[in-house]
């Protein structure tokens, strides 16, 4: 099962896609399920999105090695920048899975339920992101 998403930078669950089946390419579901965004904004996306240019946003994505060649050492220091700003969103994702039901394999046949189960393990993930932050010393 795969799910598209999208977090802010505190690991935030803002956006979940529906669920598709596993060879399912990224931008094909943001293909199908398009998302409205607030214009002038920064979207951090990884190289499964290449293609993907909402209007009025800017796109950070890291570059691709070319065929047979290198790449530059300022492509490769902007790759690390867009790398170490994408790693919150790899933690929330990490989140999500603390719950068994995402990570393992998914038994239930019942229409909806894949769906429903992640959007739960998504709140209960920015549940825990909310009562960490709410639970810190000042």
């Amino acid at each position: 099962m795969k799910n598209d998403l999208l977090c802010t930078p505190d690991r935030r669950i803002l956006w979940l896609s529906k669920t598709c089946g596993g060879h399912v390419h990224d931008k094909k579901i943001m293909d199908e399920q398009p998302l409205v965004l607030p214009k002038g904004i920064t979207l951090w996306q990884d190289t499964g999105f290449v293609g993907h240019m909402p209007e009025n946003v800017t796109v950070k994505m890291p570059a691709k090695k070319p065929k047979g060649k290198e790449l530059t050492h300022a492509q490769k220091q902007e790759n690390g920048k867009i790398s170490s700003f994408r790693i919150p969103v790899e933690h929330a994702i990490g989140g999500i899975k603390k719950c068994r039901i995402v990570k393992e394999r998914f038994r239930c046949r019942k229409f909806g339920f894949d769906d429903l189960v992640m959007l739960i393990t998504c709140g209960l993930h920015n549940f825990r992101i909310t009562m960490s932050l709410n639970l810190r010393p000042v």
